[in-house]
């Protein structure tokens, strides 16, 4: 079978360990003889996977226990409407820093008022704003941050200090990258097709505290019953643990990936600090090649704001009459889903938890036979 370099923004590549123990439990979950896709959510076996899963995700983040974990049917752009359906009772704050960043800030206004504190929509998303702390509204309800940006390849690689209000973050493209201080957020958010697991399910964390504190708006208040995070959430007590995310039955096939790969970030890679090592690592290897190379550049306007997730660059000035070429030639070689977004051309990589650093020497090697192929 020919090699093959995945490289694709999301659904993207999964550990080997968690894809092989799933196709098991498919056939056959926890030795009942029944596979994972036909089980009631409600059986011994199931919920024990469930708080196993919860458990991860405090023992790999160090969530505190005021804080509620739950797993929710759809994507993280279901969560642009229900976050400030839960958080929004007059004003909430949004830096825009990408597409995903702006839709989130679309579905706020339906709430109440929303401030973009800065933008780097003048330049295609190709920077992070600076100094925007000082532009939060103190009497908004929240502030939402994007900190990794896909499309784009920018980030936000560190917790935000100085916050006027409570701090919410779409951590879709970048969570269990790279430790997190999770007391300095009210709430973090993202789909799973990233580094957690495959489409079909979204983590929520949140502090209890934060919850039906609604009064003054209008709109969707009270809130739908299914909207409503108190209705996935628990009051914390023990004896409610098992009811949590199960108020409908839960997307079990990935929930069980995510148990399955987060089980490789804690026991085979030794948690989210090394797993951060690796990355910087597989990062810092295609980013020198990108600025070595003759025959490419980066899209990112400030070094800093790279993103070690997703390395997006195009043809050089004067190389652009290579770009099919240089398509061509690397999925000869095995390179999968390094085609750029349409909003910026060119290519990108992303390299999240699951892809080997293999992969990322392999399409430096392709880079640079490329380069010497066309010299």
């Amino acid at each position: 079978m020919k090699t093959a370099y995945n490289f694709n923004a999301g659904p993207c590549v999964l550990p080997k360990e968690a894809v092989e123990s799933t196709i098991a439990a498919i056939r056959d979950f926890d030795n009942t003889g029944i596979g994972l896709m036909e089980i009631s959510h409600r059986t011994p076996g199931w919920e024990r996977t469930m708080e196993e899963t919860r458990q991860l995700w405090r023992d790999l983040l160090n969530i505190p226990a005021e804080y509620e974990v739950m797993f929710l049917g759809g994507g993280a752009s279901t969560q642009f409407m229900t976050v400030p359906a839960n958080l929004l009772n007059k004003k909430a704050a949004y830096l825009q820093t990408g597409v995903w960043a702006k839709k989130a800030a679309k579905e706020a206004k339906n709430f109440g008022e929303t401030v973009i504190v800065a933008s780097s929509e003048d330049k295609t998303y190709s920077y992070i704003p600076k100094n925007f702390m000082a532009n939060v509204p103190a009497d908004a309800d929240y502030f939402h941050i994007t900190t990794n940006n896909t499309i784009y390849g920018t980030e936000i690689k560190y917790d935000l200090e100085g916050c006027p209000t409570m701090l919410v973050a779409d951590m879709s493209s970048d969570i269990m990258s790279r430790p997190v201080d999770v007391k300095k957020y009210g709430l973090i958010y993202g789909g799973a097709q990233k580094n957690v697991g495959p489409a079909g399910v979204t983590f929520v964390i949140v502090r209890r505290d934060v919850l039906g504190k609604i009064t003054d708006r209008k709109y969707m208040n009270p809130l739908p019953t299914m909207v409503d995070y108190r209705t996935h959430a628990t009051d914390g007590s023990e004896a409610e643990q098992k009811n949590i995310s199960m108020f409908n039955t839960p997307p079990v096939l990935p929930i069980f990936v995510m148990h399955e790969t987060l089980k490789w970030v804690k026991e085979t890679i030794g948690g989210v600090a090394e797993m951060n090592k690796i990355n910087t690592k597989k990062s810092a290897m295609l980013y020198e090649e990108i600025d070595r190379n003759t025959m490419f550049r980066g899209t990112v306007e400030c070094k800093e704001d790279r993103s070690i997730m997703n390395h997006c660059w195009v043809m050089a000035e004067g190389r652009e009459n290579l770009q099919d070429a240089f398509m061509a030639f690397a999925k000869e070689r095995g390179m999968v889903g390094i085609k750029g977004h349409r909003s910026v051309g060119g290519f990108r990589a992303s390299l999240y938890n699951a892809c080997p650093i293999e992969a990322v020497e392999a399409l430096v090697q392709c880079m640079q036979d490329f380069e010497k192929a066309n010299k």
